[in-house]
């Protein structure tokens, strides 16, 4: 960045916390007191939320880049420490006399349902871990999931993890090529798939694809498979002795495992990037340290209440977010955790507020991408007989805590998020994180932060971020820069697997003379300290030497009654260098060029004034396009570099990561006019 990030626009109302909330919080000021007096020993202290075989000896070290850049970086937490996983999440929960709660209620896209209770998944998880062990699967051998989310999903990743191997998990949507990559890359000795899947409504053959990927690879020894569609997808390939059906090897194995304890520093999962720029980078996240990182951030963060909460992150078991916050996290406390198969709009845009309603869920862990969609499906609101709603509405009385994940969440989106979910009361626990970082950085507590609708504040307790130019130095307040981490944590990953330069260059090389972690995200200070992030760096927009952030003008566009969602990019443009254009969703499903009539030009008037007002005249986009979606990541996050190939006539990048692998081509219709 040869310039700082131009911040134009104004904050966001603030919402003082709740005393009422604030009195039965987890955590106080005196929790935050410690950790900045002592970060390493606070840590410590949070070990203890774990269950350890043997205690660890030694606390922390670290052998950083040297100022050159040149080194490999090299951590360890906890190390000398001994202990399972899955035992961790699971068995201890038993052995305290928990085993009849209800660990997951599991809701089908069909409208099947399943709760299954930690006694149960107990006995689940060593049934599968007998199975697996008796394929050949031993501590260090990788395991690829591809699988909805399911019961078994869940059970699959936890005997991995039980026996000391490693999982790796791959959502289920993505294409045979990417899921090679994925395989090859971790040289995986099983595979673990189903004979199907249901999207929006629909079955799936998915083994096919899954025999085209491991194809030629003979280091995949076996592949499992769950049957979940039978007989509407009928044509299964299947492969005697490589093929082995999940619900025989089950039925064939002990309900009684017993684990082993490993080293803190022993890997858990390798997590892939989304492959939005470039080759997908397989971090590497150890046990010990992780798992301390989220058992510590999910108490303080979710305000966890194990004996009255029934907590719903809505993340693809695929994604990072839901290894920390839908399975180790939830689980390491004893949490009843709801999952969900399908599309928050199969059958209907209401599906998610059933399930709510349903279960009484308390804590409510989504992503912005799905606000925005949830505003322009009802865009009247949540009010009992608004568009799209029934006549007696859905009951949010139960909901006492919402979270934002995924991406800067625009103010407008968080105000509705909170007004209509949240029934005006709920705090907002807005995190920014990343698969790198394994577990929340920067979030809100509730009941001791003072919120601002678009702000994960700052750093939480025991770690540090800094807003810095180019130099390191930390920018002034009101300023935009470069978001780092200021040293190291317990969560964070350990390498790039197979390539441990890469993980050099990639997060430490950039500001090796200062120690700090380069998260790849420009940030702005505001005039109290926090943080608002203001996008990949790669999508900071250079219009005539001003840098505009893609995330402050798409808040701009946010704002406007008439519009959902936009994604904005920066295009070629002889005069400025480059120009802003953005792809914009509207609440009544608009489709087409700002030029295609008089009424069009009016709209995209309407829009380019209002950005003027809010940011500036220097940041109205030169280019409008009205689309009904925008490509997205499963993840939730907009592919802003397809938008740019679409703006600019060049043929797509990488798609593999795409949610919906369609849209690209729709949005190329509408440009073709």
């Amino acid at each position: 960045m040869s310039a700082p990030i131009t911040a134009l626009g104004g904050d966001a109302a603030v919402y003082p916390p709740d005393p009422a909330f604030a009195a039965q919080a987890n955590v106080d000021a005196a929790f935050v007191e410690a950790a900045a007096a002592d970060p390493l020993a606070f840590w410590a202290r949070e070990s203890s939320l774990l269950e350890w075989a043997e205690p660890w000896q030694t606390l922390h070290t670290w052998e950083p880049t040297d100022a050159s850049g040149t080194t490999i970086p090299k951590a360890t937490w906890f190390a000398g420490g001994q202990l399972n996983a899955a035992v961790n999440a699971v068995d201890r929960h038993v052995s305290a006399g928990h085993g009849d709660r209800v660990a997951f209620h599991f809701e089908g896209e069909r409208g099947d349902r399943r709760s299954i209770t930690y006694a149960e998944l107990e006995r689940e998880v060593s049934r599968a871990a007998n199975a697996l062990a008796a394929l050949g699967v031993e501590q260090g051998d990788r395991v690829v999931l591809y699988l909805p989310v399911l019961i078994e999903t869940v059970v699959a990743t936890l005997a991995v993890a039980r026996l000391g191997a490693v999982h790796s998990l791959v959502f289920g949507g993505f294409s045979a090529e990417a899921l090679r990559f994925r395989v090859e890359d971790t040289r995986a000795k099983v595979v673990v798939t189903s004979d199907g899947q249901f999207r929006r409504g629909t079955a799936v053959g998915v083994k096919a694809a899954v025999d085209e990927a491991v194809a030629g690879l003979d280091h995949v020894e076996h592949v499992v498979v769950v049957r979940r569609t039978g007989d509407e997808t009928p044509d299964t390939p299947f492969t005697t002795g490589r093929d082995v059906w999940w619900h025989e090897a089950l039925a064939e194995a002990s309900d009684r495992h017993d684990a082993q304890a490993f080293d803190a520093e022993t890997p858990l999962f390798i997590i892939y990037t989304s492959g939005t720029t470039g080759k997908p980078k397989g971090l590497v996240h150890t046990t010990g340290g992780y798992l301390t990182h989220v058992a510590s951030t999910f108490r303080s963060v979710f305000d966890a209440k194990p004996d009255s909460d029934v907590y719903w992150c809505t993340a693809d078991l695929a994604w990072v977010t839901a290894h920390s916050y839908v399975l180790y996290g939830p689980l390491l406390h004893g949490m009843t955790s709801v999952i969900y198969e399908g599309t928050p709009n199969t059958p209907h845009a209401g599906r998610h507020f059933e399930i709510i309603e349903r279960y009484g869920v308390t804590t409510y862990y989504t992503a912005p991408t799905l606000v925005r969609s949830f505003m322009s499906w009802f865009p009247e609101g949540l009010a009992a007989g608004a568009v799209n709603v029934p006549s007696g509405g859905w009951d949010f009385s139960t909901i006492r805590l919402l979270g934002s994940v995924g991406e800067a969440i625009n103010p407008a989106a968080w105000e509705w998020f909170r007004a209509e979910i949240g029934v005006g009361r709920a705090p907002i626990v807005d995190t920014w994180w990343q698969s790198e970082t394994g577990a929340a950085v920067m979030a809100p507590l509730p009941g001791l932060s003072t919120l601002k609708p678009g702000s994960s504040l700052h750093a939480l307790p025991g770690l540090t971020t800094r807003v810095v130019d180019d130099h390191g130095d930390d920018v002034a307040r009101g300023q935009g820069g470069y978001l780092v981490i200021d040293g190291t944590w317990p969560g964070m990953a350990r390498t790039v697997w197979g390539n441990p330069e890469r993980y050099r260059d990639s997060y430490w090389a950039r500001f090796a003379h200062r120690g700090f972690f380069f998260s790849g995200d420009g940030a702005r200070l505001d005039a109290d300290g926090d943080v608002w992030l203001l996008g990949r760096v790669d999508d900071v927009i250079n219009v005539s030497g001003h840098r505009l952030s893609t995330i402050e003008i798409e808040s701009a566009l946010v704002a406007h009654p008439s519009v959902a969602e936009a994604g904005v990019v920066g295009v070629s443009d002889d005069t400025t260098g480059e120009a802003i254009a953005a792809f914009v969703v509207t609440a009544d499903g608009a489709e087409h060029r700002a030029d295609v009539s008089p009424e069009a030009l009016a709209r995209a008037a309407a829009l380019r004034a209002h950005v003027a007002t809010a940011i500036g005249p220097i940041a109205k986009p030169r280019d409008l396009v009205f689309v009904k979606e925008l490509p997205k990541t499963r993840s939730g996050k907009i592919m802003r570099r397809l938008l740019v190939d679409l703006a600019e006539g060049r043929t797509l990048g990488d798609t593999t990561s795409l949610q919906d692998s369609t849209v690209p081509t729709r949005i190329a219709e509408v440009l073709a006019g």
